[in-house]
């Protein structure tokens, strides 16, 4: 798909793992959780495909020394997703254009016909951005879809800073957008830290574009199990398993690749 750039996000250390290793970069069905995301992304059509990586990343890098297509940019601190998203920015020097999927590296689970409806949607609507949603049962931990009194996107609001009525709320942000380029990173140059975290959320972008009149445009029914992110190792067991289960038992092709 042209003019078609993933940025995946890779940057993080994954503290609930348990090992010292980034998270991304833990194996999956045969190979490193982030392949699994990287590959979608190449299925989907992308043009470009740009990992981040911060914290040990030699380990994520070596991932993909065999895949000349894959670009890197450096988040050098951890100061959250909009500031990794920014770090991408060199990257788009005098081809600030086209569409950027966004989306975490740890959701090995995540389709690339997803990834394409994201993208048609954002252009069939000429919309500053597409945000995929799902509903779950516990939406612990999730950024929270606020609509208004329409339907149409409000706002997202992180599970910290939730009020007692949000925390209702079972519509959810797994961690996957669609943005026009130049629109996002005009944006990320105007992001204010987070008041109670301190940190720069990308979850802030379609409400500071919305504020300006920008369309944001939302399209449900993520399957959980796709918008499923990994922190814990019970939940890559988990997603393991449904991996294998798709694939009919077999491992990536890449089984035995590095992590």
């Amino acid at each position: 798909m042209k003019d078609l750039t993933a940025i995946i996000l890779a940057a993080g250390k994954g503290t609930r793992m348990k090992a010292d290793l980034p998270k991304v970069a833990f194996p999956c069905a045969g190979t490193p959780m982030v392949r699994w995301v990287a590959d979608a992304c190449r299925d989907a059509g992308c043009s470009r495909i740009i990992v981040v990586v911060g914290y040990q990343q030699d380990v994520v890098r070596t991932i993909f020394e065999h895949d000349r297509s894959i670009e890197f940019a450096v988040q050098a601190e951890q100061l959250g997703t909009g500031h990794a998203v920014l770090s991408a920015a060199p990257l788009f020097a005098g081809r600030m254009h086209g569409d950027a999927l966004v989306l975490a590296g740890d959701g090995p689970l995540i389709r690339a016909e997803t990834l394409r409806r994201l993208a048609d949607l954002r252009r069939s609507a000429s919309a500053a951005a597409v945000l995929g949603t799902t509903t779950l049962d516990d939406p612990t931990g999730y950024g929270r879809i606020v609509r208004d009194s329409r339907g149409r996107f409000e706002r997202i609001v992180e599970q910290k800073n939730a009020a007692p009525a949000h925390l209702k709320i079972t519509e959810v942000y797994p961690s996957l957008c669609c943005f026009d380029t130049a629109l996002l990173f005009s944006a990320l140059r105007a992001l204010p830290r987070d008041v109670v975290s301190g940190e720069y959320y990308i979850t802030q972008v379609p409400e500071m574009l919305a504020s300006t009149g920008e369309a944001i445009e939302l399209m449900p029914g993520i399957p959980p199990e796709e918008a499923m992110g990994v922190n814990t190792p019970e939940q890559l067991a988990h997603v393991e398993q449904v991996l294998l289960k798709q694939r009919g038992g077999r491992p990536h092709a890449g089984a035995g690749a590095r992590a």
